[in-house]
Formats: structure tokens, sequence, C-alpha cells
């Protein structure tokens, strides 16, 4: 009988429980009672009285019905690319939600990335975001400090704080440059500006085919190699689709706002083979043919007014452009330097349309999954096309940034390979005005439209109910964050973190769903500033200071001001200043208070080299003397041990046996780096100038046999070359006996735009030597450490490091 009770007992208690039967056992108040009795004297506990309250701990809901959004941003594309605005790039999942939703005509953005991407975190000018430029030409201002101020929040964390998942997804470049590195401050990653993921990169650009990744607030290799089928925007299209899954497992009532920032269109361009056929010779008329070709498929589509002008290829006074930014004739290439141009610009175009196919599969997502009809989608470029190639273009763009010549016929031999892991290249400012067309001027240039006039498509089926519509009315980058707030039902915070906030500085665009295309804009006024450039308009008229970006000319107040009406003259191609002085004045004083207002003061035009001899604050003295120990995070190149135009050795104390292989230091890629490794128990350097084959191979004379060694090299600067790169002797280094030596040359400017940092016991990204494959991790021995010691002072190629920094944008 016992030992049946005792098999139903189980059973009986959940019967009794069930029907409600209280009993002292199972009763919890009495023991709760006895609980408290027995605490008695010691402490005052008495919860009887008492009810748990959640409430300060459970997050706030999103409000009822709020939308997901689903915000994509190119770089570097102007409004005559894409096909939805008459370019003869192919975009169709674009041309989907521009038949799923509307297109605007007159959206505008600051000309330059990092500056842009501040208004869109924050709904603020530029320029009180303290993004008056790119992060790496801070220069401590107010409104160049190159660092979210205090008073500003971003909606992200308006979002996260009210129920939204936050997601960010691709390019960031709104972190300093001396915090991106391991152990590097992180109060302005992603993670610490209201984000709850982010996976992608800091910098201002990477390779498509070894990119430089964070995940989260952690560096990380790349998943797989491109030999496996790896690009970048397929990689970001899968982490994108993984974080929305992983967000529906656990939390499919919970709306997400997700910012999906693709590496393309910035440099470098590259694509997959198969993607750049689809365009083969679809670019041969030349880009003097296709400004004018376009220009009349965007006035079809009724993109620009029908009187618009297709301007000048070269709009600005000789005497007060930057040469850099010419446009040569199409008429006066010579027939492979137009095969070669032509080629860049397929390249280009199949870029910007494989990234578009990938974003293709996160919209399928979305239907397959039902989240389409209430996401509200846009789809927008960040500033006007890069015209940071140089009249020429360039296959290795370091090689400019190094100040190395680039000659035709070299480029010529990587005809067949652009845009692959073999070239790391950027097209002619040609492209760049065409694909600008018809405005003048491209990315930098704030007081033209081509600098500015940016596509914008918006695309949610539940909210807006009209299809395939044009909008006309003028807007800008920082009336995103309004827009969507107002659709969400939030505001911006009048105080965060106990700090009173600047008022936003954008309009809601929410009014236009429902608007009709020709409806006036609410927008009053927009100014406009970069590197010295000014522009501002207001009420449909803006004024335009002819001034080049960074030419160090100063002497604002002797520029030259344009005037047009841009709701007659959409590509600003009738001067009326002379007409209309009393309006010039008036829009001119009206910059002036704009200016004061948002921080714009002191402007600053100076030439790339000047900027950056300015002083900037480090967390790191500069020393001689540098020691690094084996599978670290790569050190970016900003923080780590600078060689460039000085004497140096690289030491390292390593255990060898028999069967010993990989990388002991390397630093860079195969466009620029070196690397110290043992390979067939032989030990290595290899110096790769500039990625020009041959490369500077220096080979033991004898084979390591196992045991305790310090290995290394050195270099001993004894001259300088035509182009500023050093010349000299290397020595290699088994203990104290030299097992090689020979002439060598080094670089003068930087390996590497971004990433392939330096690393210890492998090589990260892409390969500095053609000798091994990427990661060739030290194996079948020991590294304790490696110690690299530098002498004299580095020589620095200011003019080369200013071109490497202007194309970080």
């Amino acid at each position: 009988m016992l030992k049946l009770l005792w098999r139903i007992a189980p059973s009986l208690f959940i019967l009794l429980i069930f029907l409600g039967v209280s009993a002292p056992i199972l009763a919890a108040e009495p023991i709760e009672a006895e609980l408290i009795r027995g605490f008695k004297g010691k402490i005052e506990l008495d919860t009887r009285d008492s009810k748990p309250d959640w409430t300060p701990f459970i997050p706030k809901k999103a409000p009822e019905g709020a939308p997901n959004i689903l915000f994509i941003l190119y770089d570097d594309t102007g409004q005559a690319a894409w096909s939805p605005y008459g370019g003869r790039v192919s975009m169709p999942t674009l041309d989907s939600l521009a038949a799923d939703g509307l297109t605007y005509t007159q959206w505008h953005t600051t000309s330059l990335c990092a500056p842009t991407r501040s208004t869109l975190q924050t709904g603020r000018n530029h320029h009180l975001n303290s993004f008056g430029s790119i992060t790496e030409t801070a220069s401590g201002y107010p409104g160049y400090s190159g660092r979210l101020p205090e008073q500003v929040t971003t909606i992200a964390e308006v979002l996260q704080d009210n129920g939204y998942a936050t997601l960010w997804v691709g390019k960031d470049h709104n972190v300093p440059e001396q915090d991106v590195a391991p152990g590097a401050y992180r109060g302005e990653w992603p993670l610490n500006k209201g984000w709850d993921r982010f996976y992608g990169f800091l910098g201002g650009e990477t390779s498509q085919w070894y990119p430089d990744l964070v995940k989260d607030n952690d560096f990380i290799d790349q998943p797989y190699m491109p030999e496996d089928g790896y690009h970048l925007s397929k990689d970001l299209a899968d982490q994108a689709i993984e974080m929305l899954r992983n967000k529906n497992a656990s939390n499919p009532s919970k709306p997400f706002y997700m910012w999906f920032n693709p590496g393309a269109n910035h440099a470098p361009h590259q694509a997959p083979k198969e993607w750049i056929a689809k365009y083969k010779g679809k670019f041969d008329d030349g880009y003097d043919a296709y400004r004018t070709r376009v220009t009349k498929r965007m006035k079809e589509k009724g993109v620009i007014p029908e009187n618009t002008v297709n301007t000048a290829i070269n709009p600005m006074p000789k005497d007060l452009a930057n040469h850099l930014d010419d446009v040569r004739p199409w008429d006066s290439l010579n027939d492979q330097e137009k095969q070669l141009f032509n080629r860049m610009a397929e390249v280009w175009a199949a870029y910007s349309s494989y990234t578009d196919h990938q974003i293709g599969r996160i919209i399928d997502y979305l239907k397959e999954t039902g989240q389409y009809e209430n996401t509200i989608i846009l789809y927008a470029a960040d500033n006007g096309t890069s015209g940071e190639g140089s009249p020429n273009g360039s296959v290795n763009e370091n090689k400019l940034f190094n100040g190395w010549p680039d000659t035709l016929e070299e480029n010529m031999k990587y005809l067949d390979k652009l845009g692959s892991p073999d070239t790391y290249n950027h097209f002619p400012t040609g492209w760049a005005a065409a694909f600008s067309a018809p405005y003048k001027m491209f990315k930098r240039y704030s007081e033209y439209e081509g600098g500015t006039a940016d596509p914008l498509i918006i695309s949610w089926p539940k909210g807006i109910k009209t299809r395939g519509e044009l909008r006309h009315q003028y807007h800008h980058s920082v009336d995103i964050v309004p827009t969507l707030l107002e659709v969400v039902g939030l505001e911006m915070p009048e105080f965060n973190h106990g700090v009173k906030q600047y008022p936003m500085s954008g309009v809601s665009m929410a009014y236009t769903f429902d608007a009709e295309p020709d409806a006036p804009t609410r927008k009053k006024v927009q100014y406009y500033e970069m590197f010295g450039t000014r522009g501002i308009w207001k009420d449909g008229w803006h004024a335009a200071a002819i001034h080049a970006p960074i030419n160090g000319t100063g002497n604002f107040d002797e520029d030259e001001w344009e005037l047009y009406n841009l709701e007659e003259d959409r590509s600003q191609s009738n001067n009326l200043a002379d007409k209309y002085p009393d309006k010039l004045k008036e829009l001119k004083d009206a910059w002036m208070e704009e200016a004061r207002a948002n921080n714009v003061l002191p402007l600053d035009d100076r030439v790339a080299v000047e900027i950056l001899g300015t002083p900037r604050p480090s967390d790191e003295p500069s020393r001689d003397s540098y020691i690094y120990y084996p599978d670290t995070k790569p050190v970016p190149e900003g923080v780590a041990a600078n060689v460039r135009g000085r004497s140096y050795k690289i030491l390292a104390n390593v255990e060898i046996t028999d069967k010993t292989e990989g990388v002991i230091f390397a630093h860079g890629s195969r466009f620029g780096g070196h690397s110290l490794f043992i390979k067939d128990s032989k030990l290595y350097y290899v110096y790769n100038f500039l990625g020009i084959e041959p490369e500077q191979v220096f080979e033991s004379d004898v084979t390591i046999k196992p045991g305790k060694y310090t290995v290394g090299m050195e270099f001993e600067k004894t001259g300088k070359g035509e182009h500023g790169e050093s010349l000299g002797k290397t020595k290699l280094y088994i203990d104290d006996k030299v097992v090689a030596s020979g002439k060598m040359r080094t670089q003068p400017g930087k390996f590497t735009l971004s990433g392939d940092g330096l690393c210890i016991g492998y090589d990260s990204g892409d390969a500095v030597s053609s000798l091994y494959t990427s990661p060739a991790r030290f194996a079948g021995g020991t590294i304790q450490a490696v110690g690299v010691t530098v002498k004299g002072e580095p020589y620095v190629n200011l003019e080369a490091e200013a071109k490497r920094m202007m194309k970080r944008q």
C-alpha cells in the first residue's frame, strides 16, 4: 500500500493543485510565513502585503503597428547611374521597389560620405554632428572633431529605447581613425551608439575580396575566401538575413531597424567576373556620349524637367579648378585608353548590379516571412559619384597614394583582371561626371548638384498607397530621421543622458507619401559646405560660391557667387546673379546665418597635406621600439610600427621543429607589404613593392634545423629614389649569421588604405607574398615574441598621404 501511494503521490499532488485543494504541505503562504519568522531579529522582512513590480526593468515596447525599417545606403553614386532614374546600370531590386513606392528627384546629401552618414544617424546638420568632413581630417574645431557630441542622439538609440531591434550591417566611417584598433576606445563604435548588432567595416573603404571586418565589438576574420565564392556584398546580405532570422526566432513581435550599408560603389571597384561580363561593350560610346544619352532618358522618365541643360563636363573656371578633377574629353583619348576606361565602367556597373542582386535576397526574405508589407524601405546613396580616380583612373590605387607613376602599358596588362582580387581599381573622372549628369561636378563639390543630388526611393506597401510615382519636393539627408520618427510615432528627446539636445535640423518628408508629385515642399532652407565649397538652397533658389575643395587658396571673401532658380533650372546652367543681385545677397546672408548657427565656421580649404599636419590626440606616444605577440588581432597601419622611409629591424624569438611552416610577421597585402616566414625549412623575407613584380625575395642559404633561434631581418637605408622610395640594403639573419642579403627599395607611403594590418603568426586577408596562401598560420613551432625597431625620422610623403586620406571618403 505504501509503495502504491509512493507511486501515485506525484499525480495526486498535481491533481490537488489543479482542484485548488489547500493543505499545509501544499500552501505557500504558511511556508513563507515560517521563513519570515526565521529571519526575525536579524532583518526586518515582510513581503506578505507587497507585490513584485517589474515595470522599471521591462523595456518599452514599440508603438502599436510600428513598421520595420530597412535603410539601404550605397556609396558614391549620382542620379544618372541607376536604371530607375534612366541610367544604364541595371538595378532590378531597386526597379521593383520604385514600382512599389516613390522615386525622389530632388533629394540631396552633404556631398561627402561620413558627413552624410552622420546626418542620417541624428537628423542634425553635419557640422552640428562635428562631422564637417571625414574623421581623417578632424581639426578640433566644434564642427570638425569627427566625434558625435553629447548634444545629439542617434535615431538608433531612440528606437532601441522604444522596443526596436537595431541592426547595422556594412560600412560605418563615423569612428575616428585612431579608434579603429583592437585595444582602442570604443565609445564611437556602433554598439555604443544605440545599435544592438553590427557586422561590417569601420573605415571609409575596404577590399570586397579581403575585407577588414568587425562583428559587434571585435575584429574578425572573413568567413571564407574568394576562391570559395566570397564577396563582401554577398557576405553582408547573408549576415543581414541571419540577424533578421535570429531576431524573429526569439522576438518575433519586436520591429527592427536595419541600416544596410554595402561597400559599393566606393573604391575598390570589385565584382565577380560573370557579372562584369554582363556589361561588356555597354559603355563603348564613352562618357561624353553617356551624359548626352542619360540626360535625355532622365527627361523621358520625368526625373528632370524638359528644359534641363546638360552642363559642360569641365565647368570650373581653369584658374580656380583642381586639375586632378579635370575630365579628359573622350575624343582626345587613344584606343587603348578608351578600352581601359570602358572596362573600368563595366566593372563599376557590375559592382552596383551585383550588390543590388544581393539586396534582393533580403527583400525576398521579408516577403517570404510576411514582413515586407509593413517594412518601410529606403534605398539611397550618400553623395555624388566619386571623381577621386584622377583623369586617368587607376588599376592599383596604392600607386597613386605612394606617388608612383601609373603607366598605360602597365595598366593594360591588367585589363582582363579589373575587378578581381588582383586589382584595386577606380575609374577616371570622366565616368564620375557621366554618372552625375546632367549636373556640374561630382562628389566633394557641395555647391553643385553633381555633388549633392542623389537617388532616393522609398517603398512601404502598408503605409504608402500610391505606387510607381515621382516626388519632386526638395529635401536633404537631414530630413530622413524626422521622417522615420514621425512614421513610427516617436520623438527625439529634448534631454538625453542629462544633456540638452540640439533641435533636429531636418523636416519630415512623410507628407510626401500622399502628396501630389509637384506639391510644394515643406522645407525652407538648406545650407551646404565641404572643404571650403559653399552653397545654400532657399525657397527654390540656390546660391553657389565658385570654389574648388581643398585647394588651399582661402580668400573666401573674394569668392564669386552664382545664383540659380532650381525650379526652372535644375542643372544650374543659367547664372542669374547679375539679374537678381538682391536675391543673391539675401541667400549669401542666409548662408552666413546658417553657418553661425551650425558650427560651420571657421572655413577650411587647406590642401590635404596641411590638414595632415594638424596635431591630433593619440592614445599612445610615438616610439622607436615595438613588441608584438602571436595570434593577436591585426594592428591597423595607423597605430602599427612605422617603417616608411626609415632603417628598421624585425627580430623574432622562435622555436623550430622539423615540421615548422608559416608566417612569423606580415603587414600589408599583394598591393604592398612585407612578410617574414618559414617555408620548406628555410627563412624568407619578402618585400612586395606596390604589387610590382617581381617581389623582392630574400631566401636563407641554409635550412633551419630544430632548435631555438632569433631570426629576422635588417634594412639599412642609404638613399632615396626619384619618387620618394627608400633605397638600401637588406640582410636576413638566423641568430647572428647573415643568411641572405641584397639591395632593396621600400614604399614611401602606406601599404594599404585600410585593413591588412600587422599580424604575428599569420597573414590576414590578402597575402603579402605569392609564395604562400593566407592565413599561412605558423605551425609546428612556437613564436615567443616579435620586435620591430626603427631609427631615423620617418619619411612622410605628405602629398601621397593626402591622396590616400582623401580617397577614403
